[in-house]
């Protein structure tokens, strides 16, 4: 079973761009790298073997997903943030069927594609009820939250160390956030990166194959083809930066030359000077041993921590308090 909520009103990718490229220094954010395309580039990275977060994640999800859904009562609802392929959430259904268990399962996302990808790969599962949400992840979080049943504990998953995308202060803020719509004895699943030297981690983003850099500029694809865009990829490249004060890695799109690019739908032109960044991503690496205190800082007693040793990457499971 699948259905899907409509989308909620939030600024527009034109308001943002508009925003975003008349800062100084230029910025793009991140959630919307994920259109059909940049999807399934994402999806693409994920399979690379020198991007190691999503078969490590599925390694430990294999490893506990039993433990898991035993610390669930019979009455629970499923919630992940930002589910990508759907296919993490698999894993978790196959440890329901194991147990002899169901759930409702909410999808929240702000990408439209990226909702309709998991949703195919979960469709076929009988033991799982699938619902989409096309929203932010708090909006998406509290409307779940609230709509539950009285008796009913919430499973949050937030993988793919997607908490890395957040400021340290951000990333705080988000797990309050997540905490305030929560009841107590609801549990969240985290997932992080870990940090690790410095050469993986330029491999991991700037792979040899060059999929990272197509997902970069494939923003620039979309202000092309949603705003109207005169931006020239060729002109354009991935630039990758481990930031070792701050322990994140930095994406951005370094201007080659001089230029001027008109974006139609906003009616604005854009000056870059020869060697000028656009900043895309910054991808925060966390230390494990500060992970549940970050939790516990939240509202959150931390359960349970399972580490993939070789990718160094790690779960984290957490009750709110």
């Amino acid at each position: 079973m699948s259905s899907t909520t409509g989308a909620t009103v939030q600024p527009t990718f034109a308001d943002d761009v508009g925003r975003d490229l008349a800062r100084e220094p230029k910025e793009l954010q991140s959630k919307y790298f994920y259109d059909v395309l940049g999807s399934q580039l994402f999806e693409a990275i994920c399979r690379l073997p020198w991007y190691r977060i999503t078969q490590a994640e599925l390694s430990l999800l294999r490893q506990c997903s039993d433990d898991v859904i035993a610390a669930l009562p019979p009455t629970a609802t499923v919630t992940e943030l930002g589910p990508g392929s759907g296919e993490k959430l698999v894993v978790l259904a196959e440890a329901l069927q194991r147990a002899s268990r169901s759930a409702r399962v909410h999808l929240i996302d702000v990408s439209a594609a990226a909702l309709e990808l998991s949703e195919r790969s979960l469709s076929p599962l009988d033991q799982v009820s699938v619902f989409g949400h096309e929203s932010t992840y708090e909006v998406g979080l509290a409307r779940v939250s609230a709509g539950r049943a009285s008796d009913e504990v919430m499973l949050t998953l937030f993988l793919g160390s997607s908490i890395g995308n957040f400021e340290r202060i951000a990333a705080c803020d988000f797990l309050r956030m997540a905490r305030r719509v929560m009841r107590p004895g609801d549990l969240m699943l985290l997932g992080t990166d870990l940090v690790k030297p410095e050469p993986v981690l330029r491999d991991a983003y700037d792979d040899p194959l060059g999929v990272t850099a197509a997902f970069n500029k494939n923003l620039l694809v979309r202000i092309n083809r949603e705003l109207g865009g005169r931006f020239d990829l060729a002109q354009f490249e991935h630039l990758v930066v481990w930031n070792p004060v701050e322990e994140r890695i930095e994406l951005y799109l370094r201007s080659r030359c001089a230029q001027t690019v008109r974006i139609g739908a906003i009616d604005r032109e854009v000056v870059l000077a020869e060697g000028e960044t656009i900043c895309t991503e910054h991808s925060h690496k966390y230390r494990a041993e500060r992970i549940g205190a970050m939790g516990e800082a939240a509202g959150f007693i931390e359960r349970q921590q399972w580490i993939e040793a070789d990718a160094q990457f790690a779960l984290t499971l957490f009750e709110a308090r």
